[in-house]
């Protein structure tokens, strides 16, 4: 698969590693973008809702969102186009972001970095074309089907969400996920009927 085969998706790649690492040597870099919810309200600090989206925390956290833009985006940019796509990643990373925002504003110590609510949205339009492809996590040899990969990644972002479970963004999964089906139906309506299709 060549880059021309998918240029947005290799371009996000691309422009998030670069800034994650830039940031990471970077203090100053990092804290002005990170997302601080509170800050966002009290000082309008409005462009961190996307700028939050390119860095990451560590390596580990860049290499796993990466990992999965590299395999869902292309197939998604091919079925949508490279506008449609970018507007779909950019969509749900901000879509990510303001429910982060509605859950966390109150909170002068939340912070946020990464590309998860993105990610999150693609992923979930890949699941209304696809419902039944495999979809193979790491360290189980067992393909689950894609929308019972959704239900339970959904579940365990609302249980992560209202526990506050880990250090992960779990409102920006879920605001990713909820934007990515949105904007997947409004740029290609017949993906509805494409989904319901592997079920009769």
């Amino acid at each position: 698969m060549g880059l021309d085969a998918a240029p947005i998706t290799f371009s996000i790649l691309g422009i998030t590693i670069l800034a994650s690492l830039g940031a990471w040597s970077n203090r100053a870099l990092m804290h002005g973008q990170v997302l601080q919810p509170y800050a966002v309200v009290r000082y309008g600090r409005w462009h961190q809702l996307l700028t939050s989206g390119f860095l990451h925390a560590n390596g580990a956290h860049l290499f796993l969102n990466m990992f999965t833009l590299f395999f869902f985006g292309p197939p998604m940019e091919r079925a949508l186009g490279s506008l449609d796509f970018l507007v779909l990643y950019v969509g749900s990373l901000l879509a990510g972001s303001f429910a982060t925002l509605a859950f966390h504003k109150d909170d002068p110590g939340y912070r946020a970095v990464g590309a998860s609510g993105a990610i999150s949205g693609v992923v979930f339009g890949f699941v209304l074309f696809r419902p039944l492809a495999k979809i193979y996590l790491f360290l189980i040899p067992i393909g689950i089907p894609a929308v019972l990969f959704a239900i339970g990644y959904l579940a365990v972002s609302l249980y992560g969400a209202r526990t506050r479970w880990g250090n992960i963004g779990h409102t920006a999964h879920l605001g990713g996920a909820v934007g990515g089906i949105v904007l997947t139906v409004l740029l290609y309506p017949r993906v509805v009927g494409i989904f319901l299709s592997h079920f009769r």
